[in-house]
């Protein structure tokens, strides 16, 4: 059994044709045939090319018809067909006509050294039959101690390791060169001997006859220049299955340095995301299950690739309704709905989208003045104009300071004075509040150099001073990825080597820091030199950008170079996780979840709005207002959270408004408002804001109790959305509801004024919840105010009840 697979978020499907009318696929007109790979490349006597032909129909269905279809090849001297696979007969190119329907499709073909036989490889076939066994998984033998007495590296990062382990280290015992089938590797994998992991493949399988062959040319080590694989793919990128049992067969094919190209589908660890929706077996064959999404994957060498599956009700009738589009969000956000047959929530209304985008731009509650306004302007425009009056407004940039605070760690601490702390969240505050670009920002902050008072933006290579923590944050906060896995392992899940890592992290082994006159400032420079050294090779490595290049460091500072090109267009990764972040913001969760877990098997569950967003926000010059303002004046933005039938089971393609608790800072800013009470923080003077709090060391009972960041690392998950019990407790019985109703006397001023019970209900209800209450609401609290004789009393508890309710601690 396989191990260790991971627990992710289910995604979603991409790149297929604009779903009208849904009907079964066996009625549907069929659109298009399509053969996986689109060309077959054969290198050596041993080449093969496993062929998946898949249909598409005009309801968008998709169906593997690659028994069905005649494949073809122009020139027979030149290969053969073997079911669905195209085998090797003489070098020369020709083609594959593959019909099916009445449509045929051709894919060229090359083939090359057909003749000659590839010799055996250590770590081209032998280490891919750990992986796909499972052998080197972290609960078999890939243990940092090993199992039962035999030790492989983690997923294979050591494979020299692991041919001095098998060949060395137990002479004899775990391999038989004089009788290959019986070394106790083979005994063991095949339960011929006992074995803790079972049996791991039949002796009459092609992992079998691998490893024998190995043992046969004596068990050789690769020499330095054997080639490597250099990417990986998947095929077919996408599939919608009708109903149950619904099959769809994959192929992987792996390319390599030397350029030869290499069917790897039975060398392959196959993986889904939902097993309940499409599950994949050893052999790369899914099968549909109950309605959803699921996201298959398959694992060789040091890459993970993917393809996205809808599993859909057998001959479900769907008609996506016409709803209006106002920008290219709402045309992407509704494309991925349609392929699920999905309808999106109705619009919400006035007094809705007014709390709503209060609270999201600026982290304020509208007054009743700015509610009235609103309610009574026939604008048709008027929610865009909206928009474009909360971003010009002081809040908005203090919401986002925040925001930043919290991703840069601004807190103070033995490492980071006070004064070097509010030095640092004042230049973070002018950067945002004078709407520099996000770009210049970065890359002002990672090559910062000078003292930590001088230039406050160096307190963030202050603020973290061991290297390796250094690179990961960088990583993590600006391009989403969690890179720690491969410090001792290369990722499981992702692309990432030990080797891109130690890379990375070349880029900050050259920071210097030395103290000034003042104890409390310290000095950031590029020391010129300094290395870290690859833990397996004890060699150091050259800084290398995560996905990129290697760029000319030499005389430069490195930082100064990794920001120029980090915070760039020429990083794939940058825009489009800032555009996620801000997305992840109005929506309660990003379109990759979390935001800063980036990564092949944690996939985008609507991946073409995110490359738009990333597109628009490139175009935009890294100016985040204009992408909040895309994303605030979007109808999908503006959808109601009433469900219906349809999405009512979605949580992951935004054809709804979440129900959001509101933030800590912010929910408590809101409560001091509408009591009209001020707060006093530590720094602060009196009546400040709780966003407005500079250092994370600080906090409250309340700040606390709703899941406010500590910035103790740079981890989205400090922030705590998620109600409990404590929450409710502190509201129903702490000082914060009660005694601010008592401290603000709003009641007892608007008695004085003169206003009645009812006039009071009404402001809040404005006041708090931004609408007026029902016929019934209204009805009911009339009729408890009359029958009181304390009138304020009766009135200061309607007030206390409003600030318990849901309504009130939510967004919606």
């Amino acid at each position: 059994m396989r191990t260790g697979q991971p627990r992710l978020f289910a995604s979603s499907v991409l790149g297929l044709l604009l779903l009208a009318a849904a009907s079964p696929a066996q009625t549907a007109a069929l659109s298009d045939v399509q053969v996986f790979p689109p060309d077959i490349n054969l290198f050596s006597a041993r080449g093969k090319q496993t062929l998946v032909v898949q249909a598409v129909y005009a309801d968008g269905i998709t169906r593997d018809v690659t028994a069905q279809a005649k494949i073809t090849p122009a020139n027979a001297v030149l290969v053969k067909i073997e079911k669905n696979a195209v085998l090797p007969i003489a070098d020369g190119a020709t083609e594959l006509a593959v019909e099916f329907g009445g449509r045929t499709v051709k894919a060229p073909v090359k083939v090359k050294d057909a003749k000659v036989d590839r010799p055996i490889s250590f770590k081209l076939d032998v280490m891919p039959v750990f992986m796909a066994a499972g052998c080197n998984q972290g609960s078999c033998h890939g243990a940092a101690r090993g199992k039962d007495g035999f030790r492989l590296s983690l997923f294979g990062f050591d494979p020299d390791g692991d041919h001095y382990r098998l060949t060395r280290e137990f002479n004899g015992r775990r391999i038989n060169l004089a009788l290959p089938a019986e070394s106790l590797l083979l005994e063991k994998a095949t339960g011929k001997v006992p074995h803790t992991g079972g049996e791991r493949f039949k002796d009459t399988s092609a992992f079998h006859a691998t490893i024998v062959r190995w043992l046969e040319a004596k068990a050789p080590l690769d020499p330095p220049d054997v080639a490597k694989p250099v990417s990986v793919d998947i095929y077919p990128k996408n599939a919608v299955l009708d109903g149950k049992a619904a099959t769809q067969q994959m192929v992987v094919r792996a390319k390599y340095s030397d350029g030869t190209e290499r069917d790897v589908t039975g060398l392959s660890l196959f993986l889904s995301n939902n097993d309940t929706s499409a599950k994949i077996n050893p052999s790369g064959l899914v099968t549909a299950g109950d309605r959803g999404e699921a996201f298959v994957m398959a694992r060789f060498a040091t890459f993970t690739v993917g393809s996205q599956v809808i599993a859909l009700p057998k001959g479900l009738k769907f008609e996506f309704p016409d709803v209006p589009e106002n920008n290219y969000i709402d045309k992407l956000v509704n494309a991925k709905l349609k392929k699920l047959r999905i309808e999106p929530s109705e619009l919400c209304t006035d007094e809705v989208f007014l709390r709503r985008v209060y609270v999201d731009i600026i982290g304020v509650l509208p007054t009743a003045e700015e509610y009235t306004r609103f309610m009574t302007s026939k604008d048709p425009k008027k929610r865009d104009k909206l928009v474009d009056e909360l971003l010009g407004r002081k809040e908005f940039a203090e919401l986002w300071v925040l925001k930043w605070a919290e991703l840069l760690q601004i807190r103070s601490s033995q490492q980071v004075s006070y004064k070097a702390m509010l030095l640092y969240y004042n230049w973070l505050q002018e950067k945002i509040a004078k709407n520099v670009p996000m770009d210049q920002t970065v890359q002002e902050l990672l090559g910062a150099n000078g003292g930590t008072f001088k230039n406050p933006a160096t307190n963030y290579y202050q603020n973290e001073t061991d290297t390796l923590k250094v690179s990961e944050n960088v990583a993590q906060v600006f391009m989403g990825m969690r890179i720690q896995c491969a410090q001792c392992h290369n990722h499981p899940f992702d692309r990432w080597k030990m080797d891109d890592y130690y890379a990375f992290a070349s880029f900050f082994t050259q920071i210097g820091r030395k103290g000034t006159d003042d104890p409390r400032e310290i000095v950031v420079y590029n020391s010129g030199g300094g290395e870290i050294n690859h833990p397996v090779r004890g060699q150091p490595l050259k800084p290398k950008f995560l996905g990129g290049a290697e760029p000319d460091t030499a005389g430069k500072d490195r930082r100064v170079v990794l920001a120029k090109w980090l915070a760039s267009p020429e990083n794939p990764y940058f825009a489009t996780n800032l555009a996620n972040i801000v997305w992840g913001h109005f929506f309660g969760q990003g379109i990759i979840d979390p935001v800063d877990d980036v990564r092949i098997s944690n996939p985008a569950s609507n991946p073409e709005l995110l490359v738009e967003l990333g597109k628009k926000f490139t175009e935009y010059k890294y100016d985040f207002k204009k992408l909040v303002r895309d994303i605030c004046t979007s109808r999908t933005y503006q959808l109601s959270t009433q469900p219906n039938k349809s999405n009512e089971g979605d949580t992951r393609n935004f054809a709804k408004a979440p129900l959001r608790r509101i933030k800590a800072e912010t929910f408590l800013d809101c409560i001091s408002q509408v009591t009209e009470t001020k707060n006093k923080f530590p720094g602060l003077p009196q009546g400040a804001r709780a966003v407005q709090i500079a250092d994370g060391g600080i906090s409250t009972y309340f700040l606390t109790t709703f899941g406010r960041a500590t910035r103790e690392t740079v981890c989205s998950c400090e922030v705590k959305l998620e109600p409990t019990l404590s929450q409710s407790l502190h509201l129903l019985n702490g000082e914060t509801t009660t005694q601010r109703i008592a401290q603000g006397n709003l009641i007892g001023r608007r008695l004085a004024d003169k206003k009645t019970p009812t006039e009071i209900i009404d402001e809040l209800y404005v006041r708090c919840l931004s609408r007026k209450p029902t016929a019934k609401e209204k009805a009911k609290l009339e009729g408890i105010v009359a029958a009181e004789k304390d009138k304020k009393q009766a009135l200061d508890d309607a007030f206390w009840a409003i600030l318990n309710s849901r309504e009130f601690m939510f967004n919606h």
